[in-house]
């Protein structure tokens, strides 16, 4: 009878691993380096490995495996498949269930990392108790996870949940990284909250604490919690373009809730504070009570995801 299962998140700079048991209770985690030469070519070998050798450790028989969830940096479909590649590791486009499974006796799954969060987070997070949600990932940039119904929606080419890249304002003049032009992520970012804040400061005079180099998401939030107003504003700026944007989300997938995760979420219950009523606000009617969290799972939400992928 199958007891346990290992959820596998590739990074560009480590490999995080978790053991699970079929309750979705973590028993152990540990991480390996991701070494990049050669085309990443001994990727999934060290991971196969290091796998094999914590299920000797553990005593664990084959039998008792159900199998291994794989999170990956690139668009896939629902055969887990890279469609174009994943830039960062140096692979290109094949199959990561078949080319682990090249190493290891268990059923392998692959799914996109930002969708492995966002199921982990469905089945063991901010999540928990839903079937249907959007996970909204503000770091650096800003990625999502859609999941249906208990499924993750990838999309006919993977671009399923890339909700950082909506059109969201005309007048911008500055490209996102993806080449175009207004993207949700240019505005609600950790960067593009700076790049916000910047704009501002260059317009008003209001007296702030914002007035250095060393501007951060953080810094703007923390200010926004000791009541400057300037940090205010531009927070207002943020939860509109936000709230705008996920509106527009509701009224295509109707989730049950939105779970904000990522490290611009670590600000706390005020960031929901600037988002939700901008979202009831724009909101088409009968999606203006969806429901918003804050994640609750970290960096360890794409091991769980991976794990939930076999499990589920």
């Amino acid at each position: 009878m199958s007891k346990y299962a290992f959820g596998v998140d590739i990074g560009g700079t480590s490999v995080k691993m978790g053991l699970f048991d079929v309750n979705g209770n973590v028993l152990d985690k540990w991480e390996i380096p991701t070494v990049k030469d050669n085309r990443g070519a001994s990727i999934l070998p060290d991971v196969a490995r290091s796998l094999q050798a914590r299920q000797k450790e553990k005593g664990i028989l084959e039998e008792e495996l159900t199998g291994v969830g794989v999170g990956v940096p690139g668009p896939m479909n629902e055969e887990g498949t890279l469609l174009g590649g994943a830039v960062n590791l140096g692979w290109g486009s094949f199959n990561i269930p078949e080319a682990l499974g090249a190493y290891i006796k268990v059923p392998v799954k692959a799914v996109n990392d930002a969708n492995a969060a966002a199921f982990g987070e469905m089945w063991q997070g901010g999540g928990k108790g839903y079937d249907s949600m959007v996970a909204v990932t503000l770091g650096t940039g800003v990625g999502g996870g859609i999941v249906v119904k208990g499924r993750i929606l990838v999309g006919a080419c993977g671009a399923g949940g890339e909700i950082g890249h909506i059109h969201i304002e005309d007048r911008e003049e500055e490209a996102c990284n993806c080449g175009n032009k207004g993207c949700l992520e240019q505005y609600t970012s950790a960067t593009g909250i700076v790049r916000l804040a910047r704009r501002y400061l260059a317009s008003h005079d209001t007296a702030t604490v914002l007035q250095t180099e060393r501007l951060s998401a953080k810094i703007v939030f923390d200010a926004v919690k000791a009541g400057d107003r300037a940090a205010m504003e531009i927070a207002g700026q943020f939860g509109d373009y936000l709230g705008k944007g996920l509106a527009m989300v509701s009224s295509v997938v109707n989730p049950e809730i939105f779970v904000i995760g990522g490290g611009v979420s670590k600000a706390g219950e005020v960031l929901l504070s600037y988002i939700e009523p901008r979202f009831r606000e724009y909101a088409f009617g009968n999606c203006k009570d969806t429901k918003f969290a804050l994640a609750k799972l970290g960096n360890d939400a794409g091991i769980y995801g991976a794990a939930a992928l076999v499990l589920l």
